[in-house]
This record gives structure tokens, sequence and C-alpha cells, in this order.
């Protein structure tokens, strides 16, 4: 990540300037839990995105950098919200700003970076952008709900599951892209850029589940077993519950259905046995390459360069 980093760094530094600067407020607990979340690091992910298309597609201006600000603010809001949601108590190896302030302050401070990332938008001054985004909102606030819904339903489908990942996590990632072609005038580039910002979110998010059953707390931040505790219905015990032995399938049934990761261990072994990890790894393979057959419309550049790397990157990390 350093490296691709490195391809953008002027810019990427120009960015997290913007944001702390963007984070002022006259209410001090604002500010506190705006820089307390946005501080915990991460790899800025989706701001760095932005950059990276409008690099590839031509040159980054100030009006690249306050979208990549504003794609970060969205991001940031939905992780506030959804740790209430989850009551998770852990996220990038720290607690949670619901678990130092409470769930009122997090989710109240989310509405703030929302709403503030809508006045960088105004002053950006596109409507397509505009459009995109709220779109784009609107579509992930969607796939949160979904999930909650799907919450404890063992019975819930692969279809599902991938309408799921698709609305919460990978339509941020195609506007992230896409939202650079609009500020660039680029409407050859826009579709193909959308298509491989989706792609690498869902290969980015398949491995996210993975890793709740194979990654290391130390390494991810957050604890083993968290999604089976909130009972996600993620792909593996998916895949489990449909090739794995009747007691497996009873096991991950009862769990899901009670929100449980008391038999973590023995799920964890299930997963493995039945082989689910190696298909969600064979799954998030087949996006990858689909995010980079999206690129094949561009120019060589370092851009493009740096953008192939993010999808071996999204295959190969472990936090």
């Amino acid at each position: 990540m350093q490296q691709i980093r490195q391809v953008v760094d002027s810019e990427f530094t120009a960015v997290n300037d913007f944001i702390i600067e963007q984070l002022h407020s006259n209410v001090p607990l604002v500010e506190n839990i705006g820089h307390y979340i946005v501080d915990a690091g991460g790899k800025r992910l989706r701001p760095l995105l932005s950059l990276l298309c409008a690099g590839a597609i031509g040159r980054i201006d100030e009006k690249h950098l306050h979208l990549a600000a504003v794609i970060e603010f969205i991001h940031t809001a939905t992780l506030l919200h959804d740790d209430v949601v989850d009551i998770s108590a852990l996220r990038r190896g720290r607690p949670t700003a619901n678990a130092n302030w409470g769930n009122a302050p997090s989710v109240l401070v989310g509405d703030f970076l929302y709403s503030r990332a809508f006045q960088i938008l105004v002053k950006i001054g596109s409507f397509p952008l505009m459009g995109l985004l709220s779109d784009t909102t609107n579509t992930v606030a969607e796939g949160e709900v979904l999930q909650l819904t799907r919450a404890g339903n063992p019975d819930t489908s692969e279809a599902t599951y991938f309408e799921v990942i698709r609305s919460k996590t990978a339509v941020l990632f195609g506007a992230a892209c896409s939202g650079a072609a609009i500020l660039s005038d680029n409407a050859e580039h826009q579709s193909a850029l959308h298509q491989y910002g989706v792609n690498l979110g869902i290969a980015f998010q398949l491995i996210d589940d993975i890793l709740d059953y194979e990654g290391d707390p130390a390494e991810t931040g957050k604890n083993v077993g968290d999604d089976l505790a909130e009972g996600k219905p993620t792909l593996p015990l998916i895949y489990l519950l449909e090739h794995g032995s009747e007691a497996h399938k009873e096991l991950v049934r009862d769990a899901i259905s009670n929100k449980s990761a008391e038999q973590l261990d023995a799920i964890v072994s299930a997963v493995k046995q039945c082989g689910a990890l190696d298909y969600c790894h064979a799954a998030a393979k087949r996006y990858t390459y689909a995010a980079i057959a999206a690129l094949n419309g561009l120019a060589p550049s370092p851009y493009r360069s740096a953008l192939e790397k993010l999808t071996e990157i999204a295959l190969s990390r472990r936090s």
C-alpha cells in the first residue's frame, strides 16, 4: 500500500489535511469523535481510488482531492453507524467510538459526517456527482438494512449475500472511481471505472468475510467470530450450509439463529473442512480479474499499474 500511495503522495497528503480541516465544529464532542475515528488509521482505500482513477484518465485537481475527502467521510459515517448497529467494541485494534462515548453520540457524529460530505459536494458544484453520491449513499443504507433483516436467518441465499455486499460495500468503491471520471468530464471511461470499483469492492468484502474465520485479531483489529456473533450469514457459512455434513449444518443454523459464537472453534473447523474458504477465495479472485479487465481501455501509466496492484492487495491482505 505504501508503494501505491507514493504514486499520489502529495495529493494523498493534501486529502488528509483537508479531511482534518473539515472536521472542525463548534461542538467539541463532534471534533473529538470525528478525529478519533479518522485518526484510527485504516487504508484510506476509497479516497486513494479516487485519486488514482483521476490520474489514470488525466490529471488530479483540487476537485478530485475534495471528492476523495467526501468518499472518506461517507465511509467513516457508515463505520460509526455500523458499530452501533452491530454493538461492536473493537475496530482497527482499539475501542470503537460507541464503546468510548456511547451509541447516541456515535450516531449523531455519523450524521454530522454525512452532512459535511454533502456540504463539500455542494461546493464542488457538480450536479452529476451529487446525483451519483446521493444514489450511492441511499443504496448503502438499503444494503445495511437488508443485512440487518437477514441477521439471524440461516436460510439466506448466496444471491442475497451478494446483493448485500454489492449495496453496502461495493457501490461506494464504484462511486469513488466513477466520481473521478465525472469531475474529469470523461464519459468514455466512467462506466469502466465504476465496474472496476464495484468488482474490487466485492472482492474486498469477500476477503473481509473470510478473515472472520481465519484472520489474526492482532492484524485484523477485530475479534474472530464477530460476524457469527451478530448472526450474519456470510458466504463461508452459506456454503457450509449447502455442502457441509448434517451435523455441521445443524451447528451453523443454530449459531446463526441464536447469534452465538460459542461454538466458534467447531464452526471454523467445519468451514475449513468443507472447502468454504477455498470457495470464497476463488470467488474473490474472479472479481479481481473482472476489475482488472475493466481497466483494459486505459492507457498504461503508473496510476493504472497502481489500480491493478490494488487487486492483488485485496486478495492477499490480512487486515
